[in-house]
């Protein structure tokens, strides 16, 4: 089987589906025609016209994230929001940019914003072959339940760097001091746009590697992860190739992995178009 597919997948939506979010003159989300239906009715805080779906809120950060916020309340008693979180992720139009409005981490879909994450690679050496620690998410995760995962994963929330976020993570997660945490390198960035039951995906995980000492085993604290397993290298990527073990967006992760390291290289049939579908440019 092709490793090309978990690309196609992640990138699979169609842009009649969808109609662009705007605050002012800034594109920040892509929302599902019946959601921007669904929307009609709070004419304070949006207007829908043919060019999309238009945030009128009046005021700053606060007086917009509360209007939205009080509408996706309603939305989630209704059914048209998964679940409330009460994690927020900031909205701006690019990375970098100032926040225009925080949105509960369960309508992100809804209003298909750009949410970006943390993922890491926990990597050594055994007998001089390529290992990667991999964890196994808990059977109660409301998304990939069961499913393989990466050593660290985690969503960056408002107010929350990437270094931050990243030791939180690793911590949470792994059990993993934040001295350790602090010498992952960055390695670079992977992003997808998927359309989803409640709307779209649009993400960027930004991905570092971190050679992990012979001593240290993960063990995880919030529950989310039920097992670490240290996998030869090969069997992990060979296991994305052939199986549906991992989770969806970290196939892409275990692929960007394989690349760099040389697990799959040119003689790959697919070889430019997985380097090239790991990185659609962002607009």
């Amino acid at each position: 089987m092709s490793l090309l597919r978990h690309i196609r997948r992640c990138n699979h939506w169609r842009p009649e589906h969808f109609v662009p979010l705007w605050r002012d003159a800034a594109k920040v989300g892509f929302i599902r025609r019946d959601n921007a239906e669904a929307l009609r009715r709070f004419g304070d805080v949006f207007a829908v016209d043919g060019d999309g779906v238009r945030l009128i809120a009046p005021g700053g950060f606060e007086a917009v994230s509360a209007a939205v916020d009080a509408v996706t309340e309603r939305l989630v008693a209704e059914g048209r929001v998964a679940k409330w979180r009460n994690e927020f992720f900031a909205v701006a139009p690019r990375w970098g940019m100032p926040p225009l409005f925080k949105l509960d981490r369960g309508a992100v879909s809804f209003f298909g914003v750009r949410a970006y994450g943390v993922h890491l690679n926990g990597w050594r050496r055994v007998e001089g072959a390529l290992h990667v620690w991999i964890g196994r998410r808990a059977p109660d995760k409301k998304v990939a339940p069961d499913r393989l995962d990466n050593l660290v994963a985690g969503g960056i929330g408002h107010e929350h760097g990437l270094e931050a976020t990243l030791i939180k993570e690793a911590d949470e997660e792994a059990a993993m001091p934040a001295e350790l945490a602090g010498r992952a390198v960055a390695v670079g960035a992977v992003c997808y746009r998927m359309e989803v039951e409640y709307g779209m995906r649009d993400d960027v995980l930004f991905l570092y590697d971190l050679e992990v000492p012979a001593e240290f085993t993960p063990r995880n604290q919030d529950g989310e992860i039920v097992e670490f397993r240290l996998m030869p290298a090969r069997e992990a990527v060979e296991r994305v190739r052939s199986t549906e073990d991992f989770k969806f967006n970290v196939n892409l992760v275990i692929i960007d992995f394989a690349l760099r390291h040389g697990l799959v290289t040119a003689a790959d049939p697919d070889y430019l178009d997985l380097v090239t579908g790991l990185r659609p440019p962002l607009d």
